[in-house]
Parts: structure tokens; sequence; C-alpha cells
């Protein structure tokens, strides 16, 4: 008998601090002309940022390819610029 009501009074504190956590959530997260407002002001909203950041992609999966295609060490290649005459 001892060992369930524990079991209640440990099950109610856990439900509690979860209800108070979800509360807290609710109150904190943004509503939903806020959250419109930030989609609309993130870089990828502009188009140019949007192609700079695909064009840098690209780029970099270019030189992924590359590097996946050969054995050297491409890290040496750009990372040692104090030794290059």
């Amino acid at each position: 008998v001892a060992m369930s009501s524990k079991w209640i009074i440990y099950t109610g504190l856990v439900a509690g601090a979860m209800g108070t956590a979800v509360g807290l959530w609710m109150v904190t997260a943004p509503g939903e002309n806020r959250r419109r407002e930030i989609l609309k002001n993130l870089p990828e909203s502009n188009p140019v940022r949007l192609q700079e950041t695909r064009r840098r992609n690209a780029l970099e999966l270019q030189v992924l390819k590359e590097a996946a295609e050969t054995n050297d060490n491409v890290a040496r290649r750009f990372g040692n610029f104090a030794s290059q005459p």
C-alpha cells in the first residue's frame, strides 16, 4: 500500500513538471503573426541572398566532388598558406 501511494505522488510530480514546461513553452512561443514576420525577414527570403547561397553551395559540392575523386590530401592545398612562397 505504501509503495502505490509513493508511485502516485511521483507520477503527479512528474505530470506537474511536464505541465509547467508545456505552459512555459506556450507562453514564450511566438504567435502566428510573429512567425510569419520572422520567416519574411530570413536572409533566404531575399532573392539575391538566396542566389548567393545556392552558388556557394554548388562551389562547395564541386570541391567535395573533386576531393572524393583524388587520393591527395585536399586540406593541405588550402590550409598551409604561411609556408607557400
